[in-house]
């Protein structure tokens, strides 16, 4: 508590006249640095966030693209090719001579993908980021790569598919996805339908205009933190991305239909440890709306480990190895995850009349006034005591900024936590944990798993 109340104390400086910030100051904000942001002319949003980190900085690029935008039947998956395609290199830094030149920063470079984006990342020293700003706007202006070029990685795309599918976990992930969803992305993962991966090697001229669609300036962010200044930030930004050209594409998502009916999937595994996984459809991420907040704190009282439900599954009866979950958020509603690993797979209904019940009461009992208070502030404040270094900060900021296009929604997201009521709790309750909308995921011993 010391250190927040020290981090909540910090004085802020003047803002120049070209950039916006979200208000006069920090006060009261989960996040206690100012933001700045300056639109460029072609789209591209330069976020930069000082914080006393000498001579270390983050660099993060945040590309709203993920497999979300994957519209094209056949065509899952190039989200994430690209963040492997990405490292192969340029005329004026092949892949050996940027990997050459990023250790000169002290740096190394990484990138992930899921649903709704694709980042690329690094953090090194502060008084190499005019080669950290070099380095990227070449490979995301300039990325060249031949046809077999392109093959070897769609084969290593295959590769990491074949390996995380070995897991029943992701096998059971996949299904509930594919299964959940009728029309939108969603349904299939980041990885993609295997039949797509299979195929991927036959889609040269497809990445190419992937790339063209996606890797543009309007797409993108780049958010800076750590010992710097905004007035540098930006200045390196005009001078190394202000010729990257503005697209025109727009992605058309499909609307998923209203789901009316419980789903099942199942995975037969025997010696695996019996799981099952209760997926309610939930809402779209708001920075404005009750709803997600709301769920967090529901889920945490329901689902932590000093719960009731949790102290009856998992202490007490010993029926479970282990319970959790929550809302995820996304750009598009997605889904509410309800996980337990059992010991024993003939407690399959038992454990799903539990967690049920338990839900069930949740929209009809006003939770304890003290136990809601000091939910709320764990949630908030367990955040705000792991934002302590540049990376830390630009990792929250990019999961914001892929969901709204404006990192200053972290800010507005955790001011709702202090809003929501016990009412509110029965309320999402009420709204989003229904039998018909709710697919099953389970892994066990036998043919199958029809639960009621």
């Amino acid at each position: 508590m010391k250190k927040i109340l020290m981090i909540l104390t910090v004085i802020l400086f003047s803002v120049a006249n070209n950039y916006t910030t979200a208000g006069e100051g920090t006060e009261g904000k989960v996040l206690p640095y100012p933001i700045y942001q300056k639109k460029m002319a072609n789209g591209l949003n330069v976020v930069t966030v000082p914080y006393d980190s000498p001579g270390l900085a983050a660099f993060y690029i945040v590309v709203r693209t993920g497999s979300r935008d994957e519209i094209e039947p056949g065509k899952s998956g190039f989200a994430h090719f690209f963040e492997h395609m990405m490292f192969r290199g340029t005329d004026k830094y092949p892949k050996d001579k940027y990997s050459e030149v990023l250790k000169s920063t002290g740096a190394s470079a990484n990138a992930n993908t899921s649903l709704d984006r694709t980042v690329y990342h690094m953090t090194g020293s502060s008084d190499k980021l005019e080669t950290m700003f070099e380095l990227e706007s070449d490979r995301f202006m300039n990325l060249k790569y031949s046809i077999q070029g392109f093959k070897t990685e769609a084969g290593a795309v295959k590769g990491e598919y074949t390996k995380n599918s070995a897991s029943p976990y992701s096998q059971l992930n996949e299904k509930v996805q594919e299964t959940a969803f009728d029309k939108h992305t969603y349904k299939h993962t980041t990885m993609g339908f295997f039949a797509d991966i299979v195929d991927m090697p036959n889609q040269y001229d497809y990445s190419i205009e992937f790339f063209r669609r996606f890797y543009r300036p309007e797409y993108s962010t780049i958010i800076v933190v750590g010992d710097v200044t905004p007035e540098n930030v930006q200045a390196l930004a005009e001078k190394y991305f202000s010729t990257w050209k503005r697209g025109d594409y727009v992605s058309n998502i499909p609307e998923e239909p209203v789901q009316t009916a419980a789903r099942y999937v199942h995975i037969q595994k025997p010696g695996f440890p019996p799981f099952l996984d209760l997926n309610y459809k939930g809402p779209a991420f708001s920075d404005k709306a009750i709803d997600m907040p709301a769920l967090d704190v529901l889920n945490s009282i329901l689902l932590s480990d000093k719960s009731e439900l949790y102290k009856k599954l998992v202490i007490d009866e010993q029926k479970c190895r282990f319970l959790g979950g929550g809302a995820q958020d996304s750009r598009d509603p997605y889904l509410i995850s309800i996980s337990a690993s059992l010991i024993n797979a003939s407690d399959m209904q038992y454990v799903k009349d539990a967690i049920v019940a338990a839900y069930e009461k949740a929209k009809t009992t006003p939770v304890d006034a003290q136990l809601l208070k000091d939910t709320k502030t764990h949630l908030k404040y367990s955040f705000a005591m792991n934002i302590d270094n540049p990376t830390s900060i630009a990792e929250s900021l990019s999961a914001y900024t892929w969901l709204t296009n404006d990192p200053e929604s972290l800010n507005r997201l955790y001011a709702l936590y202090d809003k929501v009521t016990a009412e509110d709790l029965m309320m999402v309750a009420k709204k989003y944990i229904l039998p018909t909308t709710l697919t099953i995921g389970t892994i066990s011993p036998n043919e199958k798993e029809t639960l009621q």
